[in-house]
């Protein structure tokens, strides 16, 4: 079964009502579940909803937890199959750079020009598609190194074992292997689990797929295939042309079907950033023949509007399975778009309107910012800082990245397991024991020398002459502290024996000597480490909590605003939220329409319907005319998604002060809908952005071509004869009202139906004037034009920005490396060949 439930349709509530349904109705035991998320929270949050229906019974499912976390479980109960120990150590991403950092110096290759880290981007990459060395194509592997990359990849794997560690993504890929190679022992679970639930099903990658479809079918002959009749999924996006597990295209005959039943929303698939394939839940019932599929439509979160909004924006893309969001409660408040000459401004508005807000009544608690890139935060921060508005800033650092905690973990860690080396080299000379690089130099050779593990080198040197008095004192210390904390861990509470390493290694008094300003708040994180060891039972359990666990709660209980960003904010909810920068290039990001073309737009489209959906009675978004990003000025188109949003559920406010308000002055150089309520102008031809000028027949709808120019002195006239319209008032004196808004009268924006297009009067050369063109829920108006007379290379001239190089031509959208300014986009109407 797949359950389709969109934003706030209760997603979690289908699983942990299902299965309390099955435990009630005695259809299955506790341990013969297997139901899986993402993240540890949401784990924590369906045992204690499990929990609640059928009591105490919820604590005998061990199979209720992330995919890291059970195939953990499934690994270290058969690590011997896959040439590991069960104690293997769990490495994180700072362990892992360290150690690739290694293997890239053994091999003499330049450290700065191939970074480790991005190394492991691209281990991890191969991870998540479920490659081992072996099946990563020569293509692949030659981006890293000149060519190098698959074979640094295979030391690696080859180093993991000798270090009797894992990473991450093996905690998939090892199991997926255990699978393939020993079939009696993915039968056994196969039989185990007489049900498989999944929840949040868009976000899985190809590996925790493989993973799945593994467990969720058999043959009845006795073999585990991994896909169901006539499956021959492509490569991933972005993949053409690569290896892809023979699995993903193997086809077989006489499957027993496993009952699997998988919850997700492909509208809210928006982690194709980090391996996840919205194209898994797009197939589901291709790769499950006869699979029921139900659609949840019925949100209970947010109001009418904002899911209307939500609906009609979504439904610009192609690749989804279909829904329509409805609420039966009222209509609220339309969303609002709003503008802002820049960034400081957009923040200066939201700050006031939070503060109106709060006055009304609304706890911080319930407002929240959610930026596309972090880069947006600081502008806010200034401003709340200024405004003495509390906020908090979620996806800060963690309390287990911290670096104290790191060093009092690697002591941990290497009591409980001898070989880590990593843990090793961290430590050995932390607090300073005067055992320097050259001692560790020496330990190295000794090691790989006699194929042992650090700490035993460190032994065996220890009882030699190799190294001089002192240093060989201070190892010899090191190698009995060691082995007396080991000698305790079985006859001591593990948050006593912490203690006691903390203490006996002087890392404690390190930091009590240390008179810098966060050495009293690095005591205190190391006593907190202590007392979080308190719900654990042993310290094993332990130091795998913390591995699998990165998404440590704050606590905060200070009423704030949350600014966090989209991704982030995706599974929460707030009564009012602030959406700003929704700007081309920003949202949808150019980086992702870059590297992925229509499938990276659908994401940023699902992207901005995910934060127009965290919201429960207010949406807002905001965008500017120009922006700093790093430490330049960018001028800036607003977002197509605005061109997709319905206006029946939309109001357009007017801009408060700046260079005379309204919508009119956004530095938009092309038509759109929202034209007839409070026009996107074109400010480009005059120095600055000429804010303020209100259009209304500057979109040919024949032509689909500009039909305005600018004179030299700033005065605005029409292509086809018509008046004079002053840039900085552009109000038609016939036309216009007072308030410098179109006369809509009953019609108009404000009563939510769509505007019939201006009076076309004839102008003094004969020809007749239109207004802008609308058509009911859609834009005629799109980000580009016709196609531009410019080619990439060309010398242009622009009046502002002076000269410059075409780099990318767009429709008839121009991105310019201009002499002077930087890089710019503009219209190709108001560039002229240099």
């Amino acid at each position: 079964m797949l359950v389709l439930a969109g934003a706030g349709t209760g997603k979690t509530r289908v699983l942990t009502t299902r299965i309390a349904h099955i435990l009630s109705l005695g259809r299955a035991r506790a341990g013969e579940i297997l139901a899986v998320t993402f993240t540890n929270k949401a784990a924590r949050e369906m045992k204690t909803r499990i929990g609640s229906m059928v009591g105490e019974v919820v604590e005998g499912m061990p199979w209720l937890g992330t995919f890291h976390s059970i195939g953990a479980k499934i690994l270290r109960r058969h690590a011997e199959l896959v040439g590991l120990k069960p104690a293997f150590t769990i490495l994180d991403t700072d362990d892992q750079i360290r150690l690739l950092k290694q293997l890239i110096a053994a091999e003499n290759i330049d450290e700065k020009r191939w970074p480790a880290r991005l190394l492991a981007n691209q281990i991890d990459h191969w991870k998540n598609r479920g490659l081992t060395p072996d099946q990563v194509s020569a293509g692949e592997g030659a981006a890293f190194a000149n060519g190098r990359g698959r074979d640094l990849y295979a030391a690696y794997q080859e180093r993991l074992k000798t270090l009797n560690a894992a990473d991450f993504g093996d905690l998939l890929l090892e199991t997926i292997r255990l699978f393939r190679e020993h079939p009696e022992v993915l039968r056994q679970y196969q039989t185990r689990f007489r049900y498989i639930l999944v929840d949040e099903y868009q976000d899985t990658n190809v590996a925790q797929y493989l993973w799945l479809r593994l467990l969720a079918q058999r043959s009845s002959h006795g073999t585990a295939p991994a896909v169901a009749p006539g499956t021959d999924r492509p490569s991933p996006p972005g993949g053409e042309g690569r290896t892809v597990p023979a699995e993903r295209s193997r086809t077989t005959s006489g499957l027993e079907q496993k009952n699997i039943c998988c919850v997700g929303d492909d509208d809210q698939s928006i982690y194709g950033w980090r391996g996840a394939e919205v194209d898994n839940i797009l197939r589901f019932d291709h790769d499950f023949p006869g699979a029921t599929v139900i659609r949840l439509e019925r949100n209970y979160r947010s109001t009418a509007h904002i899911l209307g909004a939500a609906s009609h924006l979504i439904a610009h893309n192609e690749g989804r399975l279909g829904k329509t969001l409805r609420s039966e409660g009222a209509e609220g408040d339309k969303v609002v778009v709003s503008s802002a000459w820049d960034s400081e401004e957009e923040a200066r508005a939201v700050g006031e309107e939070i503060e109106q807000l709060q006055r009304r009544g609304q706890r911080l608690d319930e407002v929240a910012i959610l930026v596309r890139a972090s880069f947006q935060m600081r502008e806010f921060e200034d401003r709340f800082v200024t405004l003495g508005l509390p906020y908090r800033v979620i996806g800060g650092p963690r309390f287990y990245e911290r670096a104290e905690i790191r060093d009092a973990m690697a002591y941990l860690r290497l009591v409980a397991q001898p070989a880590d080396d990593l843990a090793f080299e961290r430590i050995v000379n932390v607090p300073k024991r005067g055992l320097g690089d050259a001692t560790l130099q020496a330990l190295h050779d000794l090691a790989r020398a006699r194929g042992v593990p650090l700490s035993e080198a460190a032994r065996l040197m220890a009882a030699t002459d190799a190294l001089k008095p002192k240093p060989r004192a201070a190892l010899r210390d090191v190698v009995a502290a060691f082995d007396r904390w080991r000698a305790q861990r079985d006859t001591l509470p593990h948050t006593e024996l912490a203690e006691i390493v903390l203490d006996e290694s002087g890392y404690t008094e390190m930091w009590q000597k240390d008179r810098s300003a966060d050495a009293a708040g690095r005591l205190e994180n190391l006593k907190e480490l202590v007392r979080s060891m308190e719900e654990f039972e042993n310290l094993q359990g332990f130091l795998e909590h913390v591995a699998l666990v990165m998404d440590t709660d704050r606590g905060e209980e200070t009423e704030a605003v949350s600014i966090m960003t989209l991704h982030a904010a995706k599974g929460l909810e707030f009564d009012t939220v602030f959406l700003p920068g929704w700007e081309e290039g920003l949202l949808p990001h150019q980086r992702s329409l870059d590297e992925n073309g229509r499938a990276g737009l659908e994401e940023e489209r699902r992207l901005a319907h995910v934060g127009l959906t965290r919201a429960r009675k207010l949406a807002r978004i905001s965008f500017v005319s120009n922006r700093r990003i790093h430490g330049s000025w960018t001028s800036s188109l607003p977002s197509r998604f605005l061109d997709e949003l319905p206006e029946e559920h939309v109001h357009v406010e007017e801009a408060k002060g700046g260079f005379g308000g309204g919508l009119s002055g956004y530095g938009h150089a092309y038509g759109g809908r929202f034209d007839t309520t409070a026009a996107f102008g074109s400010g480009y031809g005059t120095p600055g952005w000429r804010r303020g000028q209100r259009r209304r027949g500057g979109f040919d709808e024949d032509q689909s071509e500009y039909t305005q120019e600018w004179e030299p002195e700033g005065r605005m006239r029409d292509a086809a004869g018509g008046a004079d319209r002053r840039a900085g008032d552009g109000r038609d004196r016939t036309s216009w009202g007072s308030s410098g808004r179109a006369d809509a009268g009953a019609g108009g924006p404000r009563g939510g139906t769509p505007l019939a297009p201006l009076a076309a009067p004839s102008s003094p050369g004969g020809a007749a004037r239109r207004g802008p063109l609308t058509i009911e829920g859609e834009l005629v108006a799109r980000s580009t034009g016709d196609p531009s007379a410019f080619a990439v290379g060309d010398r242009i001239f622009h009046q502002k920005f002076g000269y410059g190089r075409i780099r990318v031509v767009d429709g008839n959208k121009l991105t310019i490396q201009f002499d002077k300014a930087g890089e710019k986009k503009v219209v190709d109407s108001f560039v002229k060949k240099a």
